[in-house]
């Protein structure tokens, strides 16, 4: 680890330690990795407005639950700069909000802002909301660490358990690029690697986003040992005894523990029930939605574009990026983004307050 922002940083790129969004107040900017080219070329890009905050989390050049809201947090910065007035702060919540439906820290950040600047003069209000932006961001990277801290813990008496590297299943990315740094589900795994604690990540692609090959980058370059699989050989590794855990992250848990994540998790989650492996959701305490219960019938689930699963993107020999169309432009597509996880399939949630059962009064005498 080396010291980067003003705190520890978790993980690098190229070497380098690096977060996934940071500021600078004085030129009115936000910069990001713009994660819609990775895993195949690196590269970072400016947001100037809350426009381009809304754009960024809109065509998910930004991705992950937690990262999402700071983005959204730095997009109210952004409208404050340019225009402090009641009505553009308004606006500029109501575009942001509208961006993506089913992660709750989206409008968990949103309301902090709000209420941060509440009591702000219109002159005060830009230098507030670039302050609140700023120890949203901050408070992400202390809280995943924490939680880190409570899944290495379940890590360590696993691998006592088998002796032997310990192999978890993920899904979709929870890693440092969904977050601001250490990430959700793979915050354990880093602090396993930093421990010399040997750990093997299976990493199932997540169509049709395939945010897991975003997972393969994370852990190519923090060099922890992982090998990618089809999303349809989760099941065959777990029957087969190839799996310890599955670690997964969330976008939004009911407070009865029903746990909304990318679309394939549920089956998973099946998969490990019945081959008898645990199942655990790396959750901060931002991602619970308080105000329900039942998961499968109130938490909305995005429908993404068809061209999604009609259309596939990566690069030809030299590296140039390309699009091969697997159906026609007339092909019925479905494009569900999330699925939800019961609470009864679910070992534990593992929270920056330590691990809690997927129980509505555990939970709220954890988060009391």
């Amino acid at each position: 680890m080396a010291t980067r922002y003003g705190i520890t940083t978790a993980v690098k790129v190229n070497g380098v330690s690096q977060r996934s969004i940071w500021a600078d107040p004085a030129q009115g900017l936000a910069w990001i990795i713009d994660q819609s080219r990775l895993p195949h070329r690196y590269a970072t890009r400016a947001l100037a407005s809350s426009g381009d905050a809304a754009e960024a989390i809109r065509s998910m050049r930004v991705r992950g639950a937690p990262l999402i809201g700071v983005t959204a947090a730095y997009g109210v910065a952004l409208a404050m700069t340019d225009d402090p007035a009641e009505a553009n702060l308004d606006a500029a919540c109501a575009e942001l909000a509208a961006t993506r439906p089913t992660a709750v820290n989206l409008r968990w950040a949103l309301d902090r802002m709000r209420a941060h600047l509440a009591g702000s003069l219109p002159g005060e209000r830009a230098a507030a909301a670039w302050q609140e932006a700023a120890a949203i961001a901050e408070e992400d990277v202390r809280v995943n660490r924490a939680l880190g801290e409570h899944g290495l813990a379940l890590i360590l008496t696993l691998q006592d358990r088998v002796r032997r590297p310990l192999n978890i299943l993920t899904h979709c990315n929870a890693g440092w690029l969904a977050t601001v740094d250490w990430g959700t589900a793979l915050a354990p795994v880093y602090l396993a690697q930093l421990a010399g604690i040997p750990v093997h990540v299976w990493v199932s692609e997540t169509r049709p986003r395939n945010q897991g090959l975003l997972t393969a980058w994370e852990l190519r370059e923090q060099g922890v040992a992982h090998t990618v699989i089809a999303d349809n050989a989760a099941g065959h590794l777990l029957q087969r005894g190839q799996v310890d855990m599955v670690l997964v992250g969330a976008d939004r848990v009911t407070r009865r523990g029903d746990v909304c994540n990318k679309i394939g998790t549920y089956l998973k989650a099946l998969a490990a029930r019945a081959a008898g492996v645990p199942f655990y959701a790396a959750v901060p305490g931002s991602t619970f939605d308080w105000t329900l219960e039942d998961g499968m019938a109130e938490i909305p689930i995005e429908e993404r574009g068809g061209d999604e699963v009609r259309i596939v993107h990566g690069v030809d020999p030299g590296g140039a990026p390309l699009a091969a169309r697997l159906l026609g432009q007339a092909a019925a597509v479905a494009n569900p983004a999330f699925d939800v996880t019961p609470a009864d399939l679910v070992t534990g949630l593992i929270t920056e307050r330590g691990v809690c059962p997927p129980d509505a009064a555990a939970l709220r005498e954890l988060f009391r």
